[in-house]
């Protein structure tokens, strides 16, 4: 049984490197080709928190709750889908003042698509007297389906390549005989309120006089890239 098994390996042996073999004996070109492209985040989370400590008239966090949810549904958002409660508890943050009264705090998540959108938030809900709301992190939606439509460039372009360096030559290139994804980079920013990446104008107007103009917000691109080594057959 021994050596039927010590017979079995090494015909496997001589077989793997007869495949070898073969593989490196036929001429063939190596080449590296890379894809990048910018888009624009269509998926942008913010966090607002409701407190009744922050505003100056003393509203409670229902009153502020109320506020938000009528400026949310004024800009026709689905909140069903994209607002979603993070944090609700009077024990949270609680602060006795006036004998046994509590301060109690909410904290949301809200999902929008564009800047647009954020600035119109943003700027409503700082005339209801809710300020405390910060960008959190931009995504792009269809992340998945944008690499895998960039890989199929950077393979085309690799063939593209391939066949140029072959022109002078009178050759030609065959078939693909290895393929290996380098590298993949899709770049989701976590961003803290205003920070690198985002602009945004009008906020402290907004903040100073309660002007009834809306937040502008621009993001930077987010860059999404892919690079890949195949190795062609020469004809």
């Amino acid at each position: 049984m021994k050596n039927i098994v010590l017979i079995l390996i090494g015909f496997l042996t001589i077989q793997t490197f007869a495949q070898s073999k073969n593989f490196i004996d036929q001429p063939f070109l190596e080449t590296i080709a890379e894809i990048d492209t910018l888009v624009t985040p269509n998926k942008i989370h913010l966090v607002i928190i409701l407190n009744e400590e922050d505003n100056r008239n003393r509203k409670s966090t229902e009153e502020l709750e109320a506020s938000m949810l009528r400026v949310l549904n004024s800009l026709k958002l689905d909140l069903e889908k994209n607002l979603s409660l993070l944090d609700y508890s009077s024990d949270f943050k609680k602060y006795f003042l006036s004998g046994q009264k509590i301060l109690k705090t909410k904290m949301y998540s809200l999902i929008v698509n564009d800047a647009q959108t954020v600035g119109k938030v943003m700027a409503g809900l700082e005339r209801e007297e809710i300020s405390n709301v910060s960008i959190t992190k931009t995504e792009y939606s269809k992340s998945d389906q944008l690499l895998l439509n960039l890989k199929a460039k950077a393979i085309l372009k690799a063939k593209q390549n391939a066949e140029k360096m072959v022109e002078p030559l009178n050759q030609k290139i065959g078939k693909a005989i290895y393929i290996s994804d380098l590298e993949t980079e899709s770049i989701t920013s976590q961003l803290q309120g205003r920070v690198a990446g985002v602009q945004i104008r009008g906020y402290s107007s907004i903040y100073g006089s309660r002007a009834q103009e809306d937040i502008v917000i621009d993001f930077e691109k987010m860059k999404f890239s892919t690079k890949v080594k195949v190795k062609f057959t020469i004809e």
